[in-house]
């Protein structure tokens, strides 16, 4: 893949986003299925993050650290 996944940098550019009413809007799926994977999952991670932030107010990960430790 092109871009790190994990990037802070993966910001939505609102400029382009256009609202339209639900019955006027147009199906995204021969769009999307003409793009490659990589940029299919970077768009879904972008949502993933931004919904995140949104719900939580920061960016996901986990809280602690765990160490695994094997008994015998």
């Amino acid at each position: 893949m092109s871009k790190n996944l994990s990037s802070n940098s993966q910001e939505v550019d609102r400029t382009t986003i256009r609202k339209v009413k639900r019955d006027e809007a147009k199906s995204d799926f021969k769009y999307w299925q003409s793009q490659p994977f990589e940029k299919r999952l970077e768009a879904l991670e972008a949502i993933r993050r931004e919904y995140h932030r949104w719900k939580y107010g920061t960016e996901p990960g986990f809280r602690r650290v765990y160490k695994i430790v094997k008994r015998s």
